[in-house]
């Protein structure tokens, strides 16, 4: 839990530079990145379903929607990027389910900022829960994308992989959306 409340690292700036507004983070948790790019003058809102997240995130004063990235959200159909960081990518358990989503979001030609997994991975899903001493959250559905597994669910969601970067042993990837959005 304590990177997520830290500042943005070196390597997630660096992934914000390639942000343009205006930017949806999807599960902001704390709202770390929206924070920085409001510093940076980016117009940005953050959507976390966990109401500790909101509430951290409120209380510092980032501009943060407590809802389900699958429940009506603002500006649909007028974001230029979305940002699926720090594994963002698993929510739901179905990543081609949340990709799809997040396209009937975004502005056509919109982006899609997403961390992914090494080599290796696939697309795996899975159920997963959060330990912090002795919280323990109930299981939720998950998945894992590894940058492998990234260009078959990204041409079956409707988005193209325009790169794939690695940076201090994290990969990311920059997807396009392209064709019919649903």
């Amino acid at each position: 839990i304590e990177p997520w409340l830290g500042e943005p690292l070196p390597e997630e700036r660096a992934v914000l530079d390639r942000a343009i507004a205006p930017v949806l983070d999807v599960g902001c948790g704390p709202g770390r990145h929206v924070l920085e790019l409001a510093s940076r003058g980016v117009v940005a809102l953050g959507v976390d379903a966990a109401p500790n997240a909101v509430r951290v995130a409120h209380g510092r004063g980032a501009p943060v929607l407590q809802r389900s990235i699958f429940e009506e959200l603002p500006g649909a159909g007028r974001w230029e990027t979305a940002l699926l960081l720090d594994g963002s990518i698993g929510i739901g358990g179905d990543p081609g389910a949340l990709l799809r989503r997040v396209a009937s979001l975004l502005r056509g030609g919109g982006r899609v900022l997403v961390e992914v997994e090494g080599p290796e991975v696939g697309v795996c899903p899975m159920t997963a829960r959060i330990e912090s001493g002795s919280d323990v959250s109930p299981w939720f559905p998950w998945a894992l994308v590894g940058v492998d597994g990234l260009a078959s669910l990204a041409a079956a969601s409707g988005y193209r992989v325009q790169e794939t970067w690695m940076d201090c042993d994290r990969w990311f990837a920059s997807l396009l959306v392209h064709g019919e959005r649903g």
